[in-house]
């Protein structure tokens, strides 16, 4: 999983986080909705869009991009997409801008083209490395240090999250999404360990696990996993070695067309009918 896809996660569950970040305080105390936006007619994509309630309808739209990487073009492509969608913008609402860089070595800004535009008011620009080490009330910032931690610290870091997150947060956090993105960070920082080590890792005894999308997710691939080598063999015992092709169509099945070829393993004459679609 990319480090935006993390962050858009993030910002899914926790809208709120990203005002957080970027002193946008004035917003915090409305419940917006955060999505990403393609712009019509252009290859543009934004990659998050924060949306104000109905209930607040002079609100200002609020996007919000995660630069993980350095882009020499960045800002041209950016401004662009912004005011793109601001021209077409139906109906007309103030509007602020934020990007999310790891650190200021990532950024890439060319100030003779767009110095003047990141200055203006509407523009902010984060760095998640000044909030590395910065006291983290709100279980958002322990989200976001943990995901910018050391690999070497993230499991003793996700213990102690979850251990203080439910006496130390002013962002109401159900506990299974909470676990679950936790669990999920672990997984991105940690990929030589499977996901039966991390949640060892978590020391979790409490939580029904079983409520959570990474369990369930854990689950499910145990399961596909099951019914893909019970075929296996079946195939083998019928037609013998299998080809490559066999062995990809395998690998990528969901459970209901693994389910439809087994049944056909004893109806069929040849190896290429079992997968006849």
């Amino acid at each position: 999983m990319k480090t935006d896809a993390l962050f858009y996660r993030l910002f899914q569950a926790l809208p709120g986080l990203v005002f957080e970040l970027a002193g946008l305080d004035d917003l915090s105390g409305w419940n917006y909705r955060f999505r990403s936006e393609e712009v019509k007619q252009t290859a543009f994509r934004l990659d998050g869009l924060l949306e104000p309630p109905e209930t607040n309808p002079d609100g200002p739209v609020v996007f919000v991009e995660i630069q993980m990487q350095p882009e020499e073009e960045f800002y041209g492509r950016w401004f662009a997409e912004l005011f793109l969608y601001l021209y077409r913008m139906v109906p007309v609402r103030p509007w602020r801008a934020v990007v999310i860089y790891p650190s200021r070595p990532v950024e890439r800004l060319d100030g003779r083209r767009y110095g003047s535009a990141v200055r203006l008011p509407e523009v902010h620009r984060v760095y998640l490395e000044d909030w590395a080490d910065v006291p983290a009330t709100t279980v958002g910032l322990r989200l976001v240090q943990l995901l910018v931690s050391e690999a070497s610290e993230a499991p003793a870091r996700a213990r102690q999250l979850l251990r203080e997150a439910p006496a130390a947060h002013d962002l109401v956090v159900p506990e299974t999404m909470l676990l679950d993105l936790v669990e999920t960070i672990l997984v991105y920082k940690l990929p030589t360990v499977s996901r039966e080590e991390v949640r060892r890792m978590l020391e979790l005894h409490d939580v029904d696990l079983k409520q959570t999308r990474f369990y369930q997710e854990v689950f499910a691939e145990g399961r596909i996993e099951g019914e893909a080598k019970l075929l296996r063999k079946q195939l083998i015992r019928r037609f013998g070695p299998l080809p490559g092709w066999v062995e990809a169509k395998l690998t990528g099945a969901e459970p209901a067309q693994l389910e439809a070829w087994g049944e056909r393993v004893l109806e069929v004459a040849t190896l290429e009918a079992v997968f006849v679609e």
